[in-house]
């Protein structure tokens, strides 16, 4: 039986390089990355806050059904797809349509899911970006099973699954950690702890130090993370793809961080927090943190910023337009791909509906 090492507990604290107001600070273990990357990053923080803000109003227009908005949790969001290598992949939740986008998928590919579309709207294996997944924790086994998958055809294949703390309640998540970590499998399991599974905070989801913590009872490294630093996230993100591709074996990540928003447009958030606790966290905002960091270093210009808030704009009309579009519609989809051969009952009630369409359309 192996015993546990030390050195695979977590932080006392997360991890941060970049404080609230902007200035840098020093880790002994984790290096700031590049101010070259830093910058590259930002640009697509604007980018990402600026998704969520478009889809939230394509909501409000009735063009999306959905959104679970991840505003003030865009530096996960990013970080997750920057550090990932061309053979890797990427296994999102609901909530990651940002850093499906950062990984290269089109905005409109992305959101055909949130717009109800029954095929989820991309093409996993071009992207190299499995589905993104609505049942908690689901996504977890995928990822174990394809980075086991992987591992046996000698493939130089990380895998990196998302998802939030409530999922972290979930059995699924229990099987995936203790499965990854018994083969040693090249994953890293990205926690975003935004401290609430819809109404129910985090104090009723774990007793343990933090969710972090439950890495060492698998068997494998640990490490928390101020996810609202995007310096941080992408230094610990780093090295922990580094480990797994290295054959070190899996790593869990907890992004401490915060859902600014509602659970989606359909949560009354008002009903299980306070407004306070909402805007003691405005001060935090990724964005806003790594913008003063950069002006501050001199690496950052009012042309930089006009640039990068023009690129997302373009992605915001390519959203709108793409969402705008109205979709033909194919009732017998409803009953396509459900047996290999239709049953007389599938039949039959596909009859039904066609009946019932063209006394519809005959009567408008």
């Amino acid at each position: 039986m192996r015993l546990a090492d030390a050195a695979q507990l977590p932080d006392e604290t997360p991890v941060q390089l970049i404080d609230e107001h902007g200035a840098g600070v020093a880790h002994e273990r984790y290096q700031q990355p590049a101010t070259a990357t830093l910058v590259a990053a930002y640009a697509d923080l604007v980018k990402g806050r600026r998704i969520n803000e478009q889809c939230n109003a394509l909501v409000r227009q009735g063009r999306l059904a959905v959104y679970p908005s991840s505003h003030g949790q865009e530096a996960c969001q990013i970080a997750a797809a920057s550090v990932l290598g061309e053979t890797d992949w990427l296994f999102p939740t609901y909530r990651d349509s940002v850093s499906v986008m950062a990984k290269g998928v089109s905005p409109e590919d992305t959101m055909v899911l949130l717009r109800g579309d029954w095929h989820s709207g991309y093409d996993s294996r071009e992207h190299r970006v499995a589905p993104q997944a609505t049942p908690l924790a689901t996504q977890m086994l995928h990822a174990v099973g394809f980075a086991h998958a992987a591992k046996l055809r000698g493939e130089n294949t990380v895998v990196l699954a998302m998802c939030g703390d409530g999922a972290t309640s979930e059995g699924d998540f229990h099987e995936a950690m203790n499965f990854a970590a018994v083969f040693g499998l090249p994953v890293v399991f990205f926690v975003q702890n935004n401290e609430f599974a819809i109404s129910v905070p985090l104090s009723r989801q774990t007793a343990a130090p933090s969710l972090a913590h439950k890495a060492i009872g698998y068997g494998m490294h640990g490490q928390r993370v101020d996810g609202n630093d995007m310096a941080a996230v992408l230094a610990v993100l780093g090295e922990a793809v580094s480990r797994a591709r290295e054959g070190s074996g899996p790593t869990l990540v907890e992004a401490h961080t915060y859902r600014m928003q509602a659970h989606t447009n359909a949560d009354d958030d008002t009903r299980y927090r306070e407004r306070e606790e909402v805007q003691n966290w405005i001060s935090r905002d990724p964005l806003s943190r790594l913008r003063t960091h950069l002006r501050e270093a001199g690496a950052l210009t009012d042309a930089d910023e006009d640039r990068f808030a023009a690129a997302a704009e373009d992605i915001a009309v390519e959203l709108r337009n793409a969402m705008n579009r109205e979709v033909a519609v194919d009732p017998e989809e409803l009953f396509a791909h459900v047996f290999a051969d239709r049953p007389a009952t599938l039949s039959g009630q596909w009859a039904l509906l066609q009946d019932e369409i063209v006394r519809t359309e005959a009567a408008a």
